[in-house]
């Protein structure tokens, strides 16, 4: 596919609407996004397929209920790279048409996910705490280091086998956010990440969107393994500066 062809698939706003929706990295059938879009059924239908046949998303089917999902993180990446060309910065951006899409949109600045891995205020500053612990280095492009792989393996949990070179996914990657405009942590290592706070309950989804909520038992981890002091404050303190590894 050429540029120019991948440009016009996310060019309608039907279908980028469709692709950030998406960015909550689990499936959706045609139905659920085409409400979510306000379009019509066959509207969503004519749409998915392009975007399916493009590449950009992958299709499941089961019984009479059709599927879709990204294709993969490297679309994700993509999609949420774009989002950062918006010539509006969030400040200046069109006002919310509903208090609940007022509260949407504050909750997911707050905390989201980006497909698979953490996003908003909180992923930015968990990216800021591994940095300053150590656990990341960022000499030429973001690494997992050795303290970071002990400070795993302390908190029993694995990186995927296929990972880092020759894997297909990089370790670790800073994937630039959009409502911050500073990066967060994506790659192999961000997932896993992600994936044990939603396992342990560190967080919960709130609604089927991609806003997360800080669970009491969250707000304990987070400080006392990253020195993250998210709490309910508005914008979470940053984190410590120590660089000694944090303790699970």
């Amino acid at each position: 596919m050429s540029l120019a062809q991948l440009a016009g698939l996310l060019a309608d706003p039907t279908r980028a609407t469709f692709c950030t929706a998406l960015l909550d990295g689990r499936a959706w059938t045609a139905g659920e996004l085409a409400r979510y879009a306000g379009v019509a059924p066959s509207t969503a239908s004519e749409h998915l397929s392009r975007l399916i046949a493009g590449g950009l998303l992958a299709e499941e089917r089961q019984g009479r209920h059709r599927y879709v999902r990204l294709a993969g993180p490297d679309v994700a990446t993509l999609i949420e790279d774009l989002s950062t060309f918006s010539p509006a910065a969030p400040a200046d951006a069109p006002a919310p048409r509903s208090l609940r899409e007022s509260t949407r949109m504050s909750a997911e600045a707050r905390a989201r996910t980006c497909y698979d891995h953490l996003a908003g205020r909180l992923g930015v500053a968990v990216s800021d705490a591994v940095l300053a612990r150590g656990l990341v280095a960022d000499d030429a492009g973001p690494a997992l280091t050795e303290r970071g792989r002990a400070w795993l393996a302390e908190l029993g949990v694995e990186l995927p086998a296929r990972s880092g070179r020759g894997g297909g996914r990089p370790v670790v990657r800073s994937c630039l956010d959009w409502t911050e405009r500073r990066g967060h942590l994506g790659g192999a290592f961000g997932a896993v990440l992600c994936r044990t706070a939603l396992d342990r309950a560190w967080v919960e989804r709130i609604g089927s969107g991609r806003a997360l909520r800080v669970t009491p038992d969250g707000d304990r981890a987070l400080r006392e393994l990253l020195g993250v002091e998210f709490g309910d404050g508005e914008r979470p303190l940053s984190p410590s500066s120590s660089r000694r590894p944090a303790t699970p």
